[in-house]
């Protein structure tokens, strides 16, 4: 089932029906985002799997992606990435 990659909740969307304008009933953040694509993966270039898309800045942010298809949900380490920036910002901070 698909899920917000934002919050975790369960989303019942069926057959990829996603409008770039659709967001998530539990935290309000946008369902047709890079974020919640099955094509969405921070590991790989661009933080996508697809060779051909044209990839937004804002992963967030809704977008009107061709290729886009709804995941299966489960957060995608937003907050360990902050996390992750906020510590490296530390680190390297001028004492």
């Amino acid at each position: 089932m698909p899920g917000c990659a934002h919050c975790g909740r369960p989303l019942d969307i069926i057959a990829n029906q996603v409008g770039r304008r659709d967001v998530c009933p539990g935290c309000g953040e946008d369902v047709r985002s890079c974020r919640n694509c099955r094509h969405f993966d921070p590991g790989v270039a661009k933080e996508c799997k697809e060779p051909l898309a044209e990839v937004p800045k804002d992963k967030d942010g809704a977008n009107f992606c061709e290729l886009f298809q709804i995941g299966e949900g489960g957060l995608h380490e937003k907050e360990s990435r902050d996390a992750l920036l906020s510590a490296a910002e530390a680190l390297f901070r001028k004492k």
